[in-house]
């Protein structure tokens, strides 16, 4: 039974991209689509149409190959829409729990013995089937997490880089890596997979962020438990149903989708004695929580759990005298309110020197007045809504707070019926110290902060508990030399915006509570979900 729709008519028309490049050849980013282009909003308008026709559909367990249907459901719901369902899905229980951990941990025992290259290959296929999914994908994360076009294009094409980068990786990384010889034993290593691994992703990156971990345990030889987000399991089950059709052909039991309440099954799966590994990106709070569990050895355990945890952040983008105003205000305008400010790399810190503090300020707001907030199936829509009805509380919260400690001077209105609306919101003269300078609010609120001068920049800076991305925009070189050294991020960008890390260029992952600098899209990754093994041989 089929439970979404596997085809557009005309999938890849109006694509911006080379769609005969073979990725096997060599890996290449995929190029945005060019919405300005007449054929590519026709085909968008025709994604979002068709996907519009499919709202409401049930989203079943995916265990071993088989749907299930039975249980209790939740709904998931448009952002800007909260009374249109986007999908109904079935909550995992205890014993689904249980029962998806013992086909990963059987299954597990085949999967391994797959050669590097055949998995390598299902990645192949998984990038070429997600392109031609490319619009529908989009259309879904449109409905159930109100990205914008732009937005919700560029989540998919990094989505299709993970997979085409990550195959890349494992070809070469699976087969016999040398070692420095040694007379009369043959030595190598190799790289083995871990086992059983839970997958734990945002909701914020739905279709990059949840596909990029689970492909990257996948090729890596490992079988997984995907556990997504309560409020983007429909986008989520869309990947495992393309996974797992023939258009990829991916093995029965080597992925299985457990949708389900954090409390009821999110434990079980971290603590269960089969897990071997654990993949999460999320809140600081959450990640803590996992990396406290997962250290805990449980009666029958054989191993260490290994984890991958990336946890948020509170960026900031430096400005000093010597910058390019203009670029400065576009890049701050962009990291700030970009998805409306829910992504751990956006831009909430301003820190501006004195000597140019009121200018910035002014061309910020001359940009951040004209962004429109609204409905995002409309492609002149900036921002679309938060996520959800806790988040809008939230970030309300985090704007009173902010009209203590600083000056509002533009939005702070959030709609208190109907779609979760919240303007872009800059508070200014915030002080270093003040709660939305330090506290990650995960939402569109902007703290501007005056420096003394450069230096005093710097050390503003670098002065929170977390280190994910930064940036300084200055025409100095020995000023950005000096914070190549010294600006504690994980992701560093100078003269540019701070969001938008791309595949094999900029591998992303932070420092302190960001999380264990895991750099997804970078060359080390696929090694985080192995273990390496030694062979010595005088036979």
């Amino acid at each position: 039974m089929q439970f979404f729709m596997h085809e557009f008519a005309n999938p890849e028309v109006g694509m911006s991209v080379d769609t005969a490049y073979d990725q096997r050849t060599g890996f290449r980013n995929q190029e945005l689509t060019d919405w300005s282009d007449a054929e590519n909003r026709r085909a968008m308008e025709e994604a979002l149409a068709q996907v519009r026709g499919q709202l409401g559909r049930m989203v079943p367990l995916m265990i071993g190959g088989e749907r299930i249907t039975a249980g209790e459901t939740k709904a998931s719901v448009n952002p800007a829409d909260p009374s249109q369902v986007v999908g109904r899905f079935v909550q995992g229980t205890a014993a689904s729990a249980d029962r998806a951990l013992g086909v990963a941990a059987e299954t597990f025992e085949t999967w391994k013995r797959v050669g590097y290259a055949e998995r390598a290959e299902y990645l192949f296929k998984a990038g070429e089937a997600l392109l031609r999914h490319r619009l529908e994908l989009a259309a879904w994360m449109v409905y159930e997490v109100s990205k914008s076009w732009a937005e919700a294009d560029g989540d998919v094409a990094e989505l299709i880089d993970f997979a085409n980068y990550y195959a890349h990786q494992m070809l070469r990384i699976g087969g016999r890596q040398e070692v420095y010889p040694y007379p009369g034993e043959d030595n190598e290593v190799r790289y083995i997979p871990l086992g059983v691994t839970v997958v734990i992703p945002p909701w914020n990156f739905p279709s990059a962020i949840m596909g990029g971990m689970t492909l990257a345990a996948i090729v890596a030889g490992n079988t997984v438990v995907l556990k997504p987000a309560s409020t983007a399991p429909v986008i989520a089950a869309r990947f495992a149903e393309i996974m797992m059709s023939d258009e990829v052909g991916l093995p029965a039991g080597v992925l299985n989708f457990l949708p389900g309440p954090g409390s009821e099954i999110g434990d079980r799966l971290v603590d269960d004695v089969r897990t071997r590994m654990i993949a999460f990106t999320g809140s600081k709070e959450v990640g803590i929580r996992i990396f406290e569990r997962a250290s805990k050895v449980h009666p029958g355990q054989k191993w260490l759990k290994r984890t991958i945890l990336e946890m948020g952040g509170k960026d900031a983008l430096v400005v000093d005298e010597t910058a390019d105003l203009d670029l400065a205000a576009d890049a701050i305008v962009a990291s700030a309110f970009g998805f409306q400010g829910q992504k751990c790399s956006a831009c909430s810190r301003a820190i501006i020197v004195d000597e140019v503090y009121d200018e910035v300020i002014e061309k910020v707001l001359e940009r951040a007045e004209k962004i429109r907030v609204g409905d995002p199936s409309d492609p002149a829509v900036y921002m679309g809504a938060v996520i959800d009805e806790s988040a809008r509380a939230k970030i309300k919260q985090y704007i009173e707070i902010g009209k203590q400690e600083g000056e509002l001077v533009l939005g702070g209105g959030v709609q208190e019926d109907g779609g979760y609306f919240v303007e872009p919101t800059i508070i200014k003269d915030v002080d270093r110290n003040a709660r939305i300078a330090q506290e990650e609010i995960f939402g569109p609120v902007l703290a501007v902060i005056r420096a003394q001068d450069f230096d005093d920049a710097l050390d503003i800076a670098n002065d929170t508990e977390y280190g994910l991305t930064g940036g300084v925009c200055s025409a100095s070189r020995s000023r950005l030399e000096r914070a190549r050294e010294e600006f504690h991020v994980g992701n560093l960008y100078f003269n540019r915006k701070i969001t938008g890390a791309l595949v094999g260029v900029q591998p992303f992952g932070g420092f302190n509570m960001s999380g264990t600098d895991s750099k997804a899209g970078g060359q080390d990754y696929l090694l985080l979900f192995t273990q390496m093994k030694s062979i010595a041989d005088r036979s």
